[in-house]
């Protein structure tokens, strides 16, 4: 089933700060840690990855998303399906289509009403916040971008702050200022 968010991301120069506010409008710690590895595939259209985590008891996940390259709050759609063997998948995806790019990050994630947040830092790129509003069936987007914009205010994130592109973007690009 094709999902849909609505999301932002920015640099942060405070991560601690931003764990502070965090639990703050969350009533608590996060809801997870989490060692992230993701593999990009080359694809005619969207992004496909395959997001692999430490914990061995997680399942990997193989994404699908089309997102257009823009700052502020926007719209991502995408799929996602669990896989009990990514090293084989990944091997034959790796042989079809080739891997672009790898991403590292330790995300810390907060729940806040429907919308997630992750506190990442990611290798090679520096410390960075995401918003993602996860959209209800019957939700409208104007609800996830209010939403968005309201969190924007309590983290302190001005336009200026936000980014266009994805991680993989920045890594390929050599950009590590968020311009895609």
């Amino acid at each position: 089933m094709q999902m849909r968010n609505i999301e932002i991301k920015a640099r942060i120069g405070d991560i601690e700060s931003a764990k502070r506010t965090a639990v703050s409008l969350c009533g608590g710690g996060p809801a997870a840690l989490l060692h992230q590895v993701d593999t990009y595939f080359e694809v005619p259209a969207g992004r496909l990855k395959m997001r692999e985590f430490d914990d061995c008891n997680t399942q990997s996940e193989l994404i699908y998303y089309e997102r257009s390259n823009v700052s502020g709050p926007r719209s991502s759609d995408y799929l996602i399906e669990l896989i009990s063997d990514s090293q084989g998948l990944k091997s034959v995806l790796e042989a079809a289509l080739g891997v672009t790019v790898v991403v590292r990050k330790t995300r810390t994630l907060y729940l806040y009403e429907n919308t997630r947040i992750h506190l990442d830092e990611v290798d090679g790129l520096g410390t960075f916040i995401e918003f993602e509003y996860v959209m209800p069936e019957e939700g409208s987007s104007a609800d996830g971008e209010q939403t968005v914009r309201r969190l924007m205010r309590c983290f302190s994130i001005g336009e200026a702050d936000l980014l266009e592109g994805s991680y993989s973007d920045m890594m390929m690009s050599g950009n590590p200022d968020g311009s895609a």
